[in-house]
């Protein structure tokens, strides 16, 4: 089964011509993607993935170079970032998808009533390292605004239904849209 699902997320991301990071179609899911996504989307295991998960995940994705992650189906980078507060570095692995030759994510801190901490930290420190599948490069965060935050964001809703609900669970909270773009190669 995990050689199956391997080779499903395998399809998902190809090689970009303008950056490291593979590329995601945010537009086309598969039936598999969309079935793992509708499954980290129950309430049961966002609690988990919110208290725990990350911290797993992060450890995995470090582990196999990025190889290799908890979702298994869902795209993923780890966000290598440095805390707001403290100076120090910190890990977050995120879904992503591209767009334009950038890395987009949701902050959506699982439909929670704040925004995440990794989204304070690259907002007070933009320049960050992104990593997945044996590539490691450093990238400088924008938050999207207006109509690109909203195209964003509806693309974001079609390629993962999650964040439809995440939104709905977040009430007045306007999720935002953070988009990465590569400076160095390599």
């Amino acid at each position: 089964m995990g050689f199956i699902v391997r080779v499903a997320r395998a399809s998902l991301a190809l090689p970009s011509p303008t950056m490291g990071i593979p590329e995601v179609e945010p537009t086309a899911p598969s039936p598999l993607f969309l079935a793992g996504a509708k499954l980290m989307g129950t309430d049961t295991a966002r609690r988990f993935l919110k208290r725990y998960g990350w911290r797993i995940d992060r450890a995995v994705i470090k582990l196999t170079n990025g190889h290799v992650s908890m979702s298994l189906v869902l795209p993923e980078v780890l966000l290598t970032h440095t805390g707001a507060k403290t100076g120090q570095q910190r890990s977050t692995p995120l879904t992503y998808f591209t767009d334009r030759g950038r890395v987009i994510t949701i902050a959506s801190n699982y439909g929670g009533d704040r925004h995440p901490a990794w989204y304070h930290n690259v907002m007070a420190h933009p320049h960050v390292t992104l990593s997945t599948r044996g590539y490691t490069g450093t990238f400088v965060a924008e938050e999207m605004t207006g109509a690109e935050r909203d195209r964003l964001f509806d693309l974001a809703k079609r390629f993962v239904p999650n964040y439809a609900d995440y939104e709905r669970m977040a009430g007045s909270r306007r999720i935002p849209v953070v988009a990465f773009t590569e400076t160095t190669s390599g």
